[in-house]
C-alpha cells in the first residue's frame, strides 16, 4: 500500500484515486468494491438482507486485508466510525489523505448521482450534520488534509505529488 484515501461521500476519493493510481502504474483498490467481490452482492443488498453490523464487518475484514495490498486503497465514507477500523488506520503506517469537501460541493456533485440516495434523502442540513460527526474522526485518522471543493481531480493529484506524500515511509507522530 502506498496511500489511503479517506472523506466524506463526494469529496473524490474515488476519481482522485484511479487518476493518482494511474499516474503511478499502480493499482486502485476501492474498499467498497472490495466488500461487494467478497460478499458477491451489492452493498444496498448487504444492508438489506444482513443488517449494518454484517456489512461493518465486512468493512472491517476488507480493510485489514486492503492494508497489505499495494496501491491506492479508498474507504468508504463511514469506515473510521467504527473503531476497529479508526485504530486499523490509526495504526497504519500507509500515509492517509483526508479529502475534505464542503456540504454544498457534496450536494452538487451527488445531485445527479442515484447511487447515493442518502445525500438528496439528507439534504443540506442533514449532510452539515452527518459530515460534523465524521470530522474528528477523519482529522484524528489524517495525516494530511486536502480541501477538494475547488480543485479538479487532477489538481489534487498534484497536491498529493507536490506535498511529497508519496515518498513518506515512516510512522505517523
Amino acid at each position: 500500500m502506498k496511500l489511503i484515501l479517506l472523506g466524506f461521500m463526494g469529496s473524490g476519493k474515488t476519481t482522485v484515486g484511479n487518476l493518482l493510481a494511474q499516474k503511478l502504474g499502480l493499482p486502485y483498490h476501492d474498499l467498497d468494491d472490495v466488500i461487494v467481490e467478497t460478499a458477491g452482492k451489492s452493498i444496498k443488498q448487504i444492508f438489506a438482507d444482513d443488517g449494518e453490523p454484517a456489512f461493518r464487518q465486512l468493512e472491517h475484514d476488507a480493510l485489514k486485508a486492503s492494508l497489505a495490498d499495494d496501491g491506492i486503497l479508498g474507504t468508504g465514507g463511514g469506515t473510521p466510525i467504527q473503531a476497529a477500523n479508526f485504530e486499523l488506520l490509526k495504526a497504519s503506517d500507509v500515509p492517509v489523505v483526508l479529502l475534505d469537501v464542503m456540504p454544498e460541493t457534496i450536494i452538487d456533485r451527488l445531485k445527479n448521482d442515484t447511487d447515493r440516495p442518502l445525500a438528496q434523502q439528507l439534504g443540506l442540513d442533514g449532510l452539515v450534520d452527518l459530515k460534523g460527526q465524521r470530522d474528528t474522526l477523519y482529522q484524528q485518522v489524517s495525516d494530511f488534509r486536502i480541501a477538494t471543493d475547488d480543485l479538479a481531480p487532477l489538481e489534487v493529484v498534484d497536491v498529493i505529488n507536490q506535498e511529497g506524500i508519496l515518498k513518506m515511509s515512516f510512522g505517523r507522530n
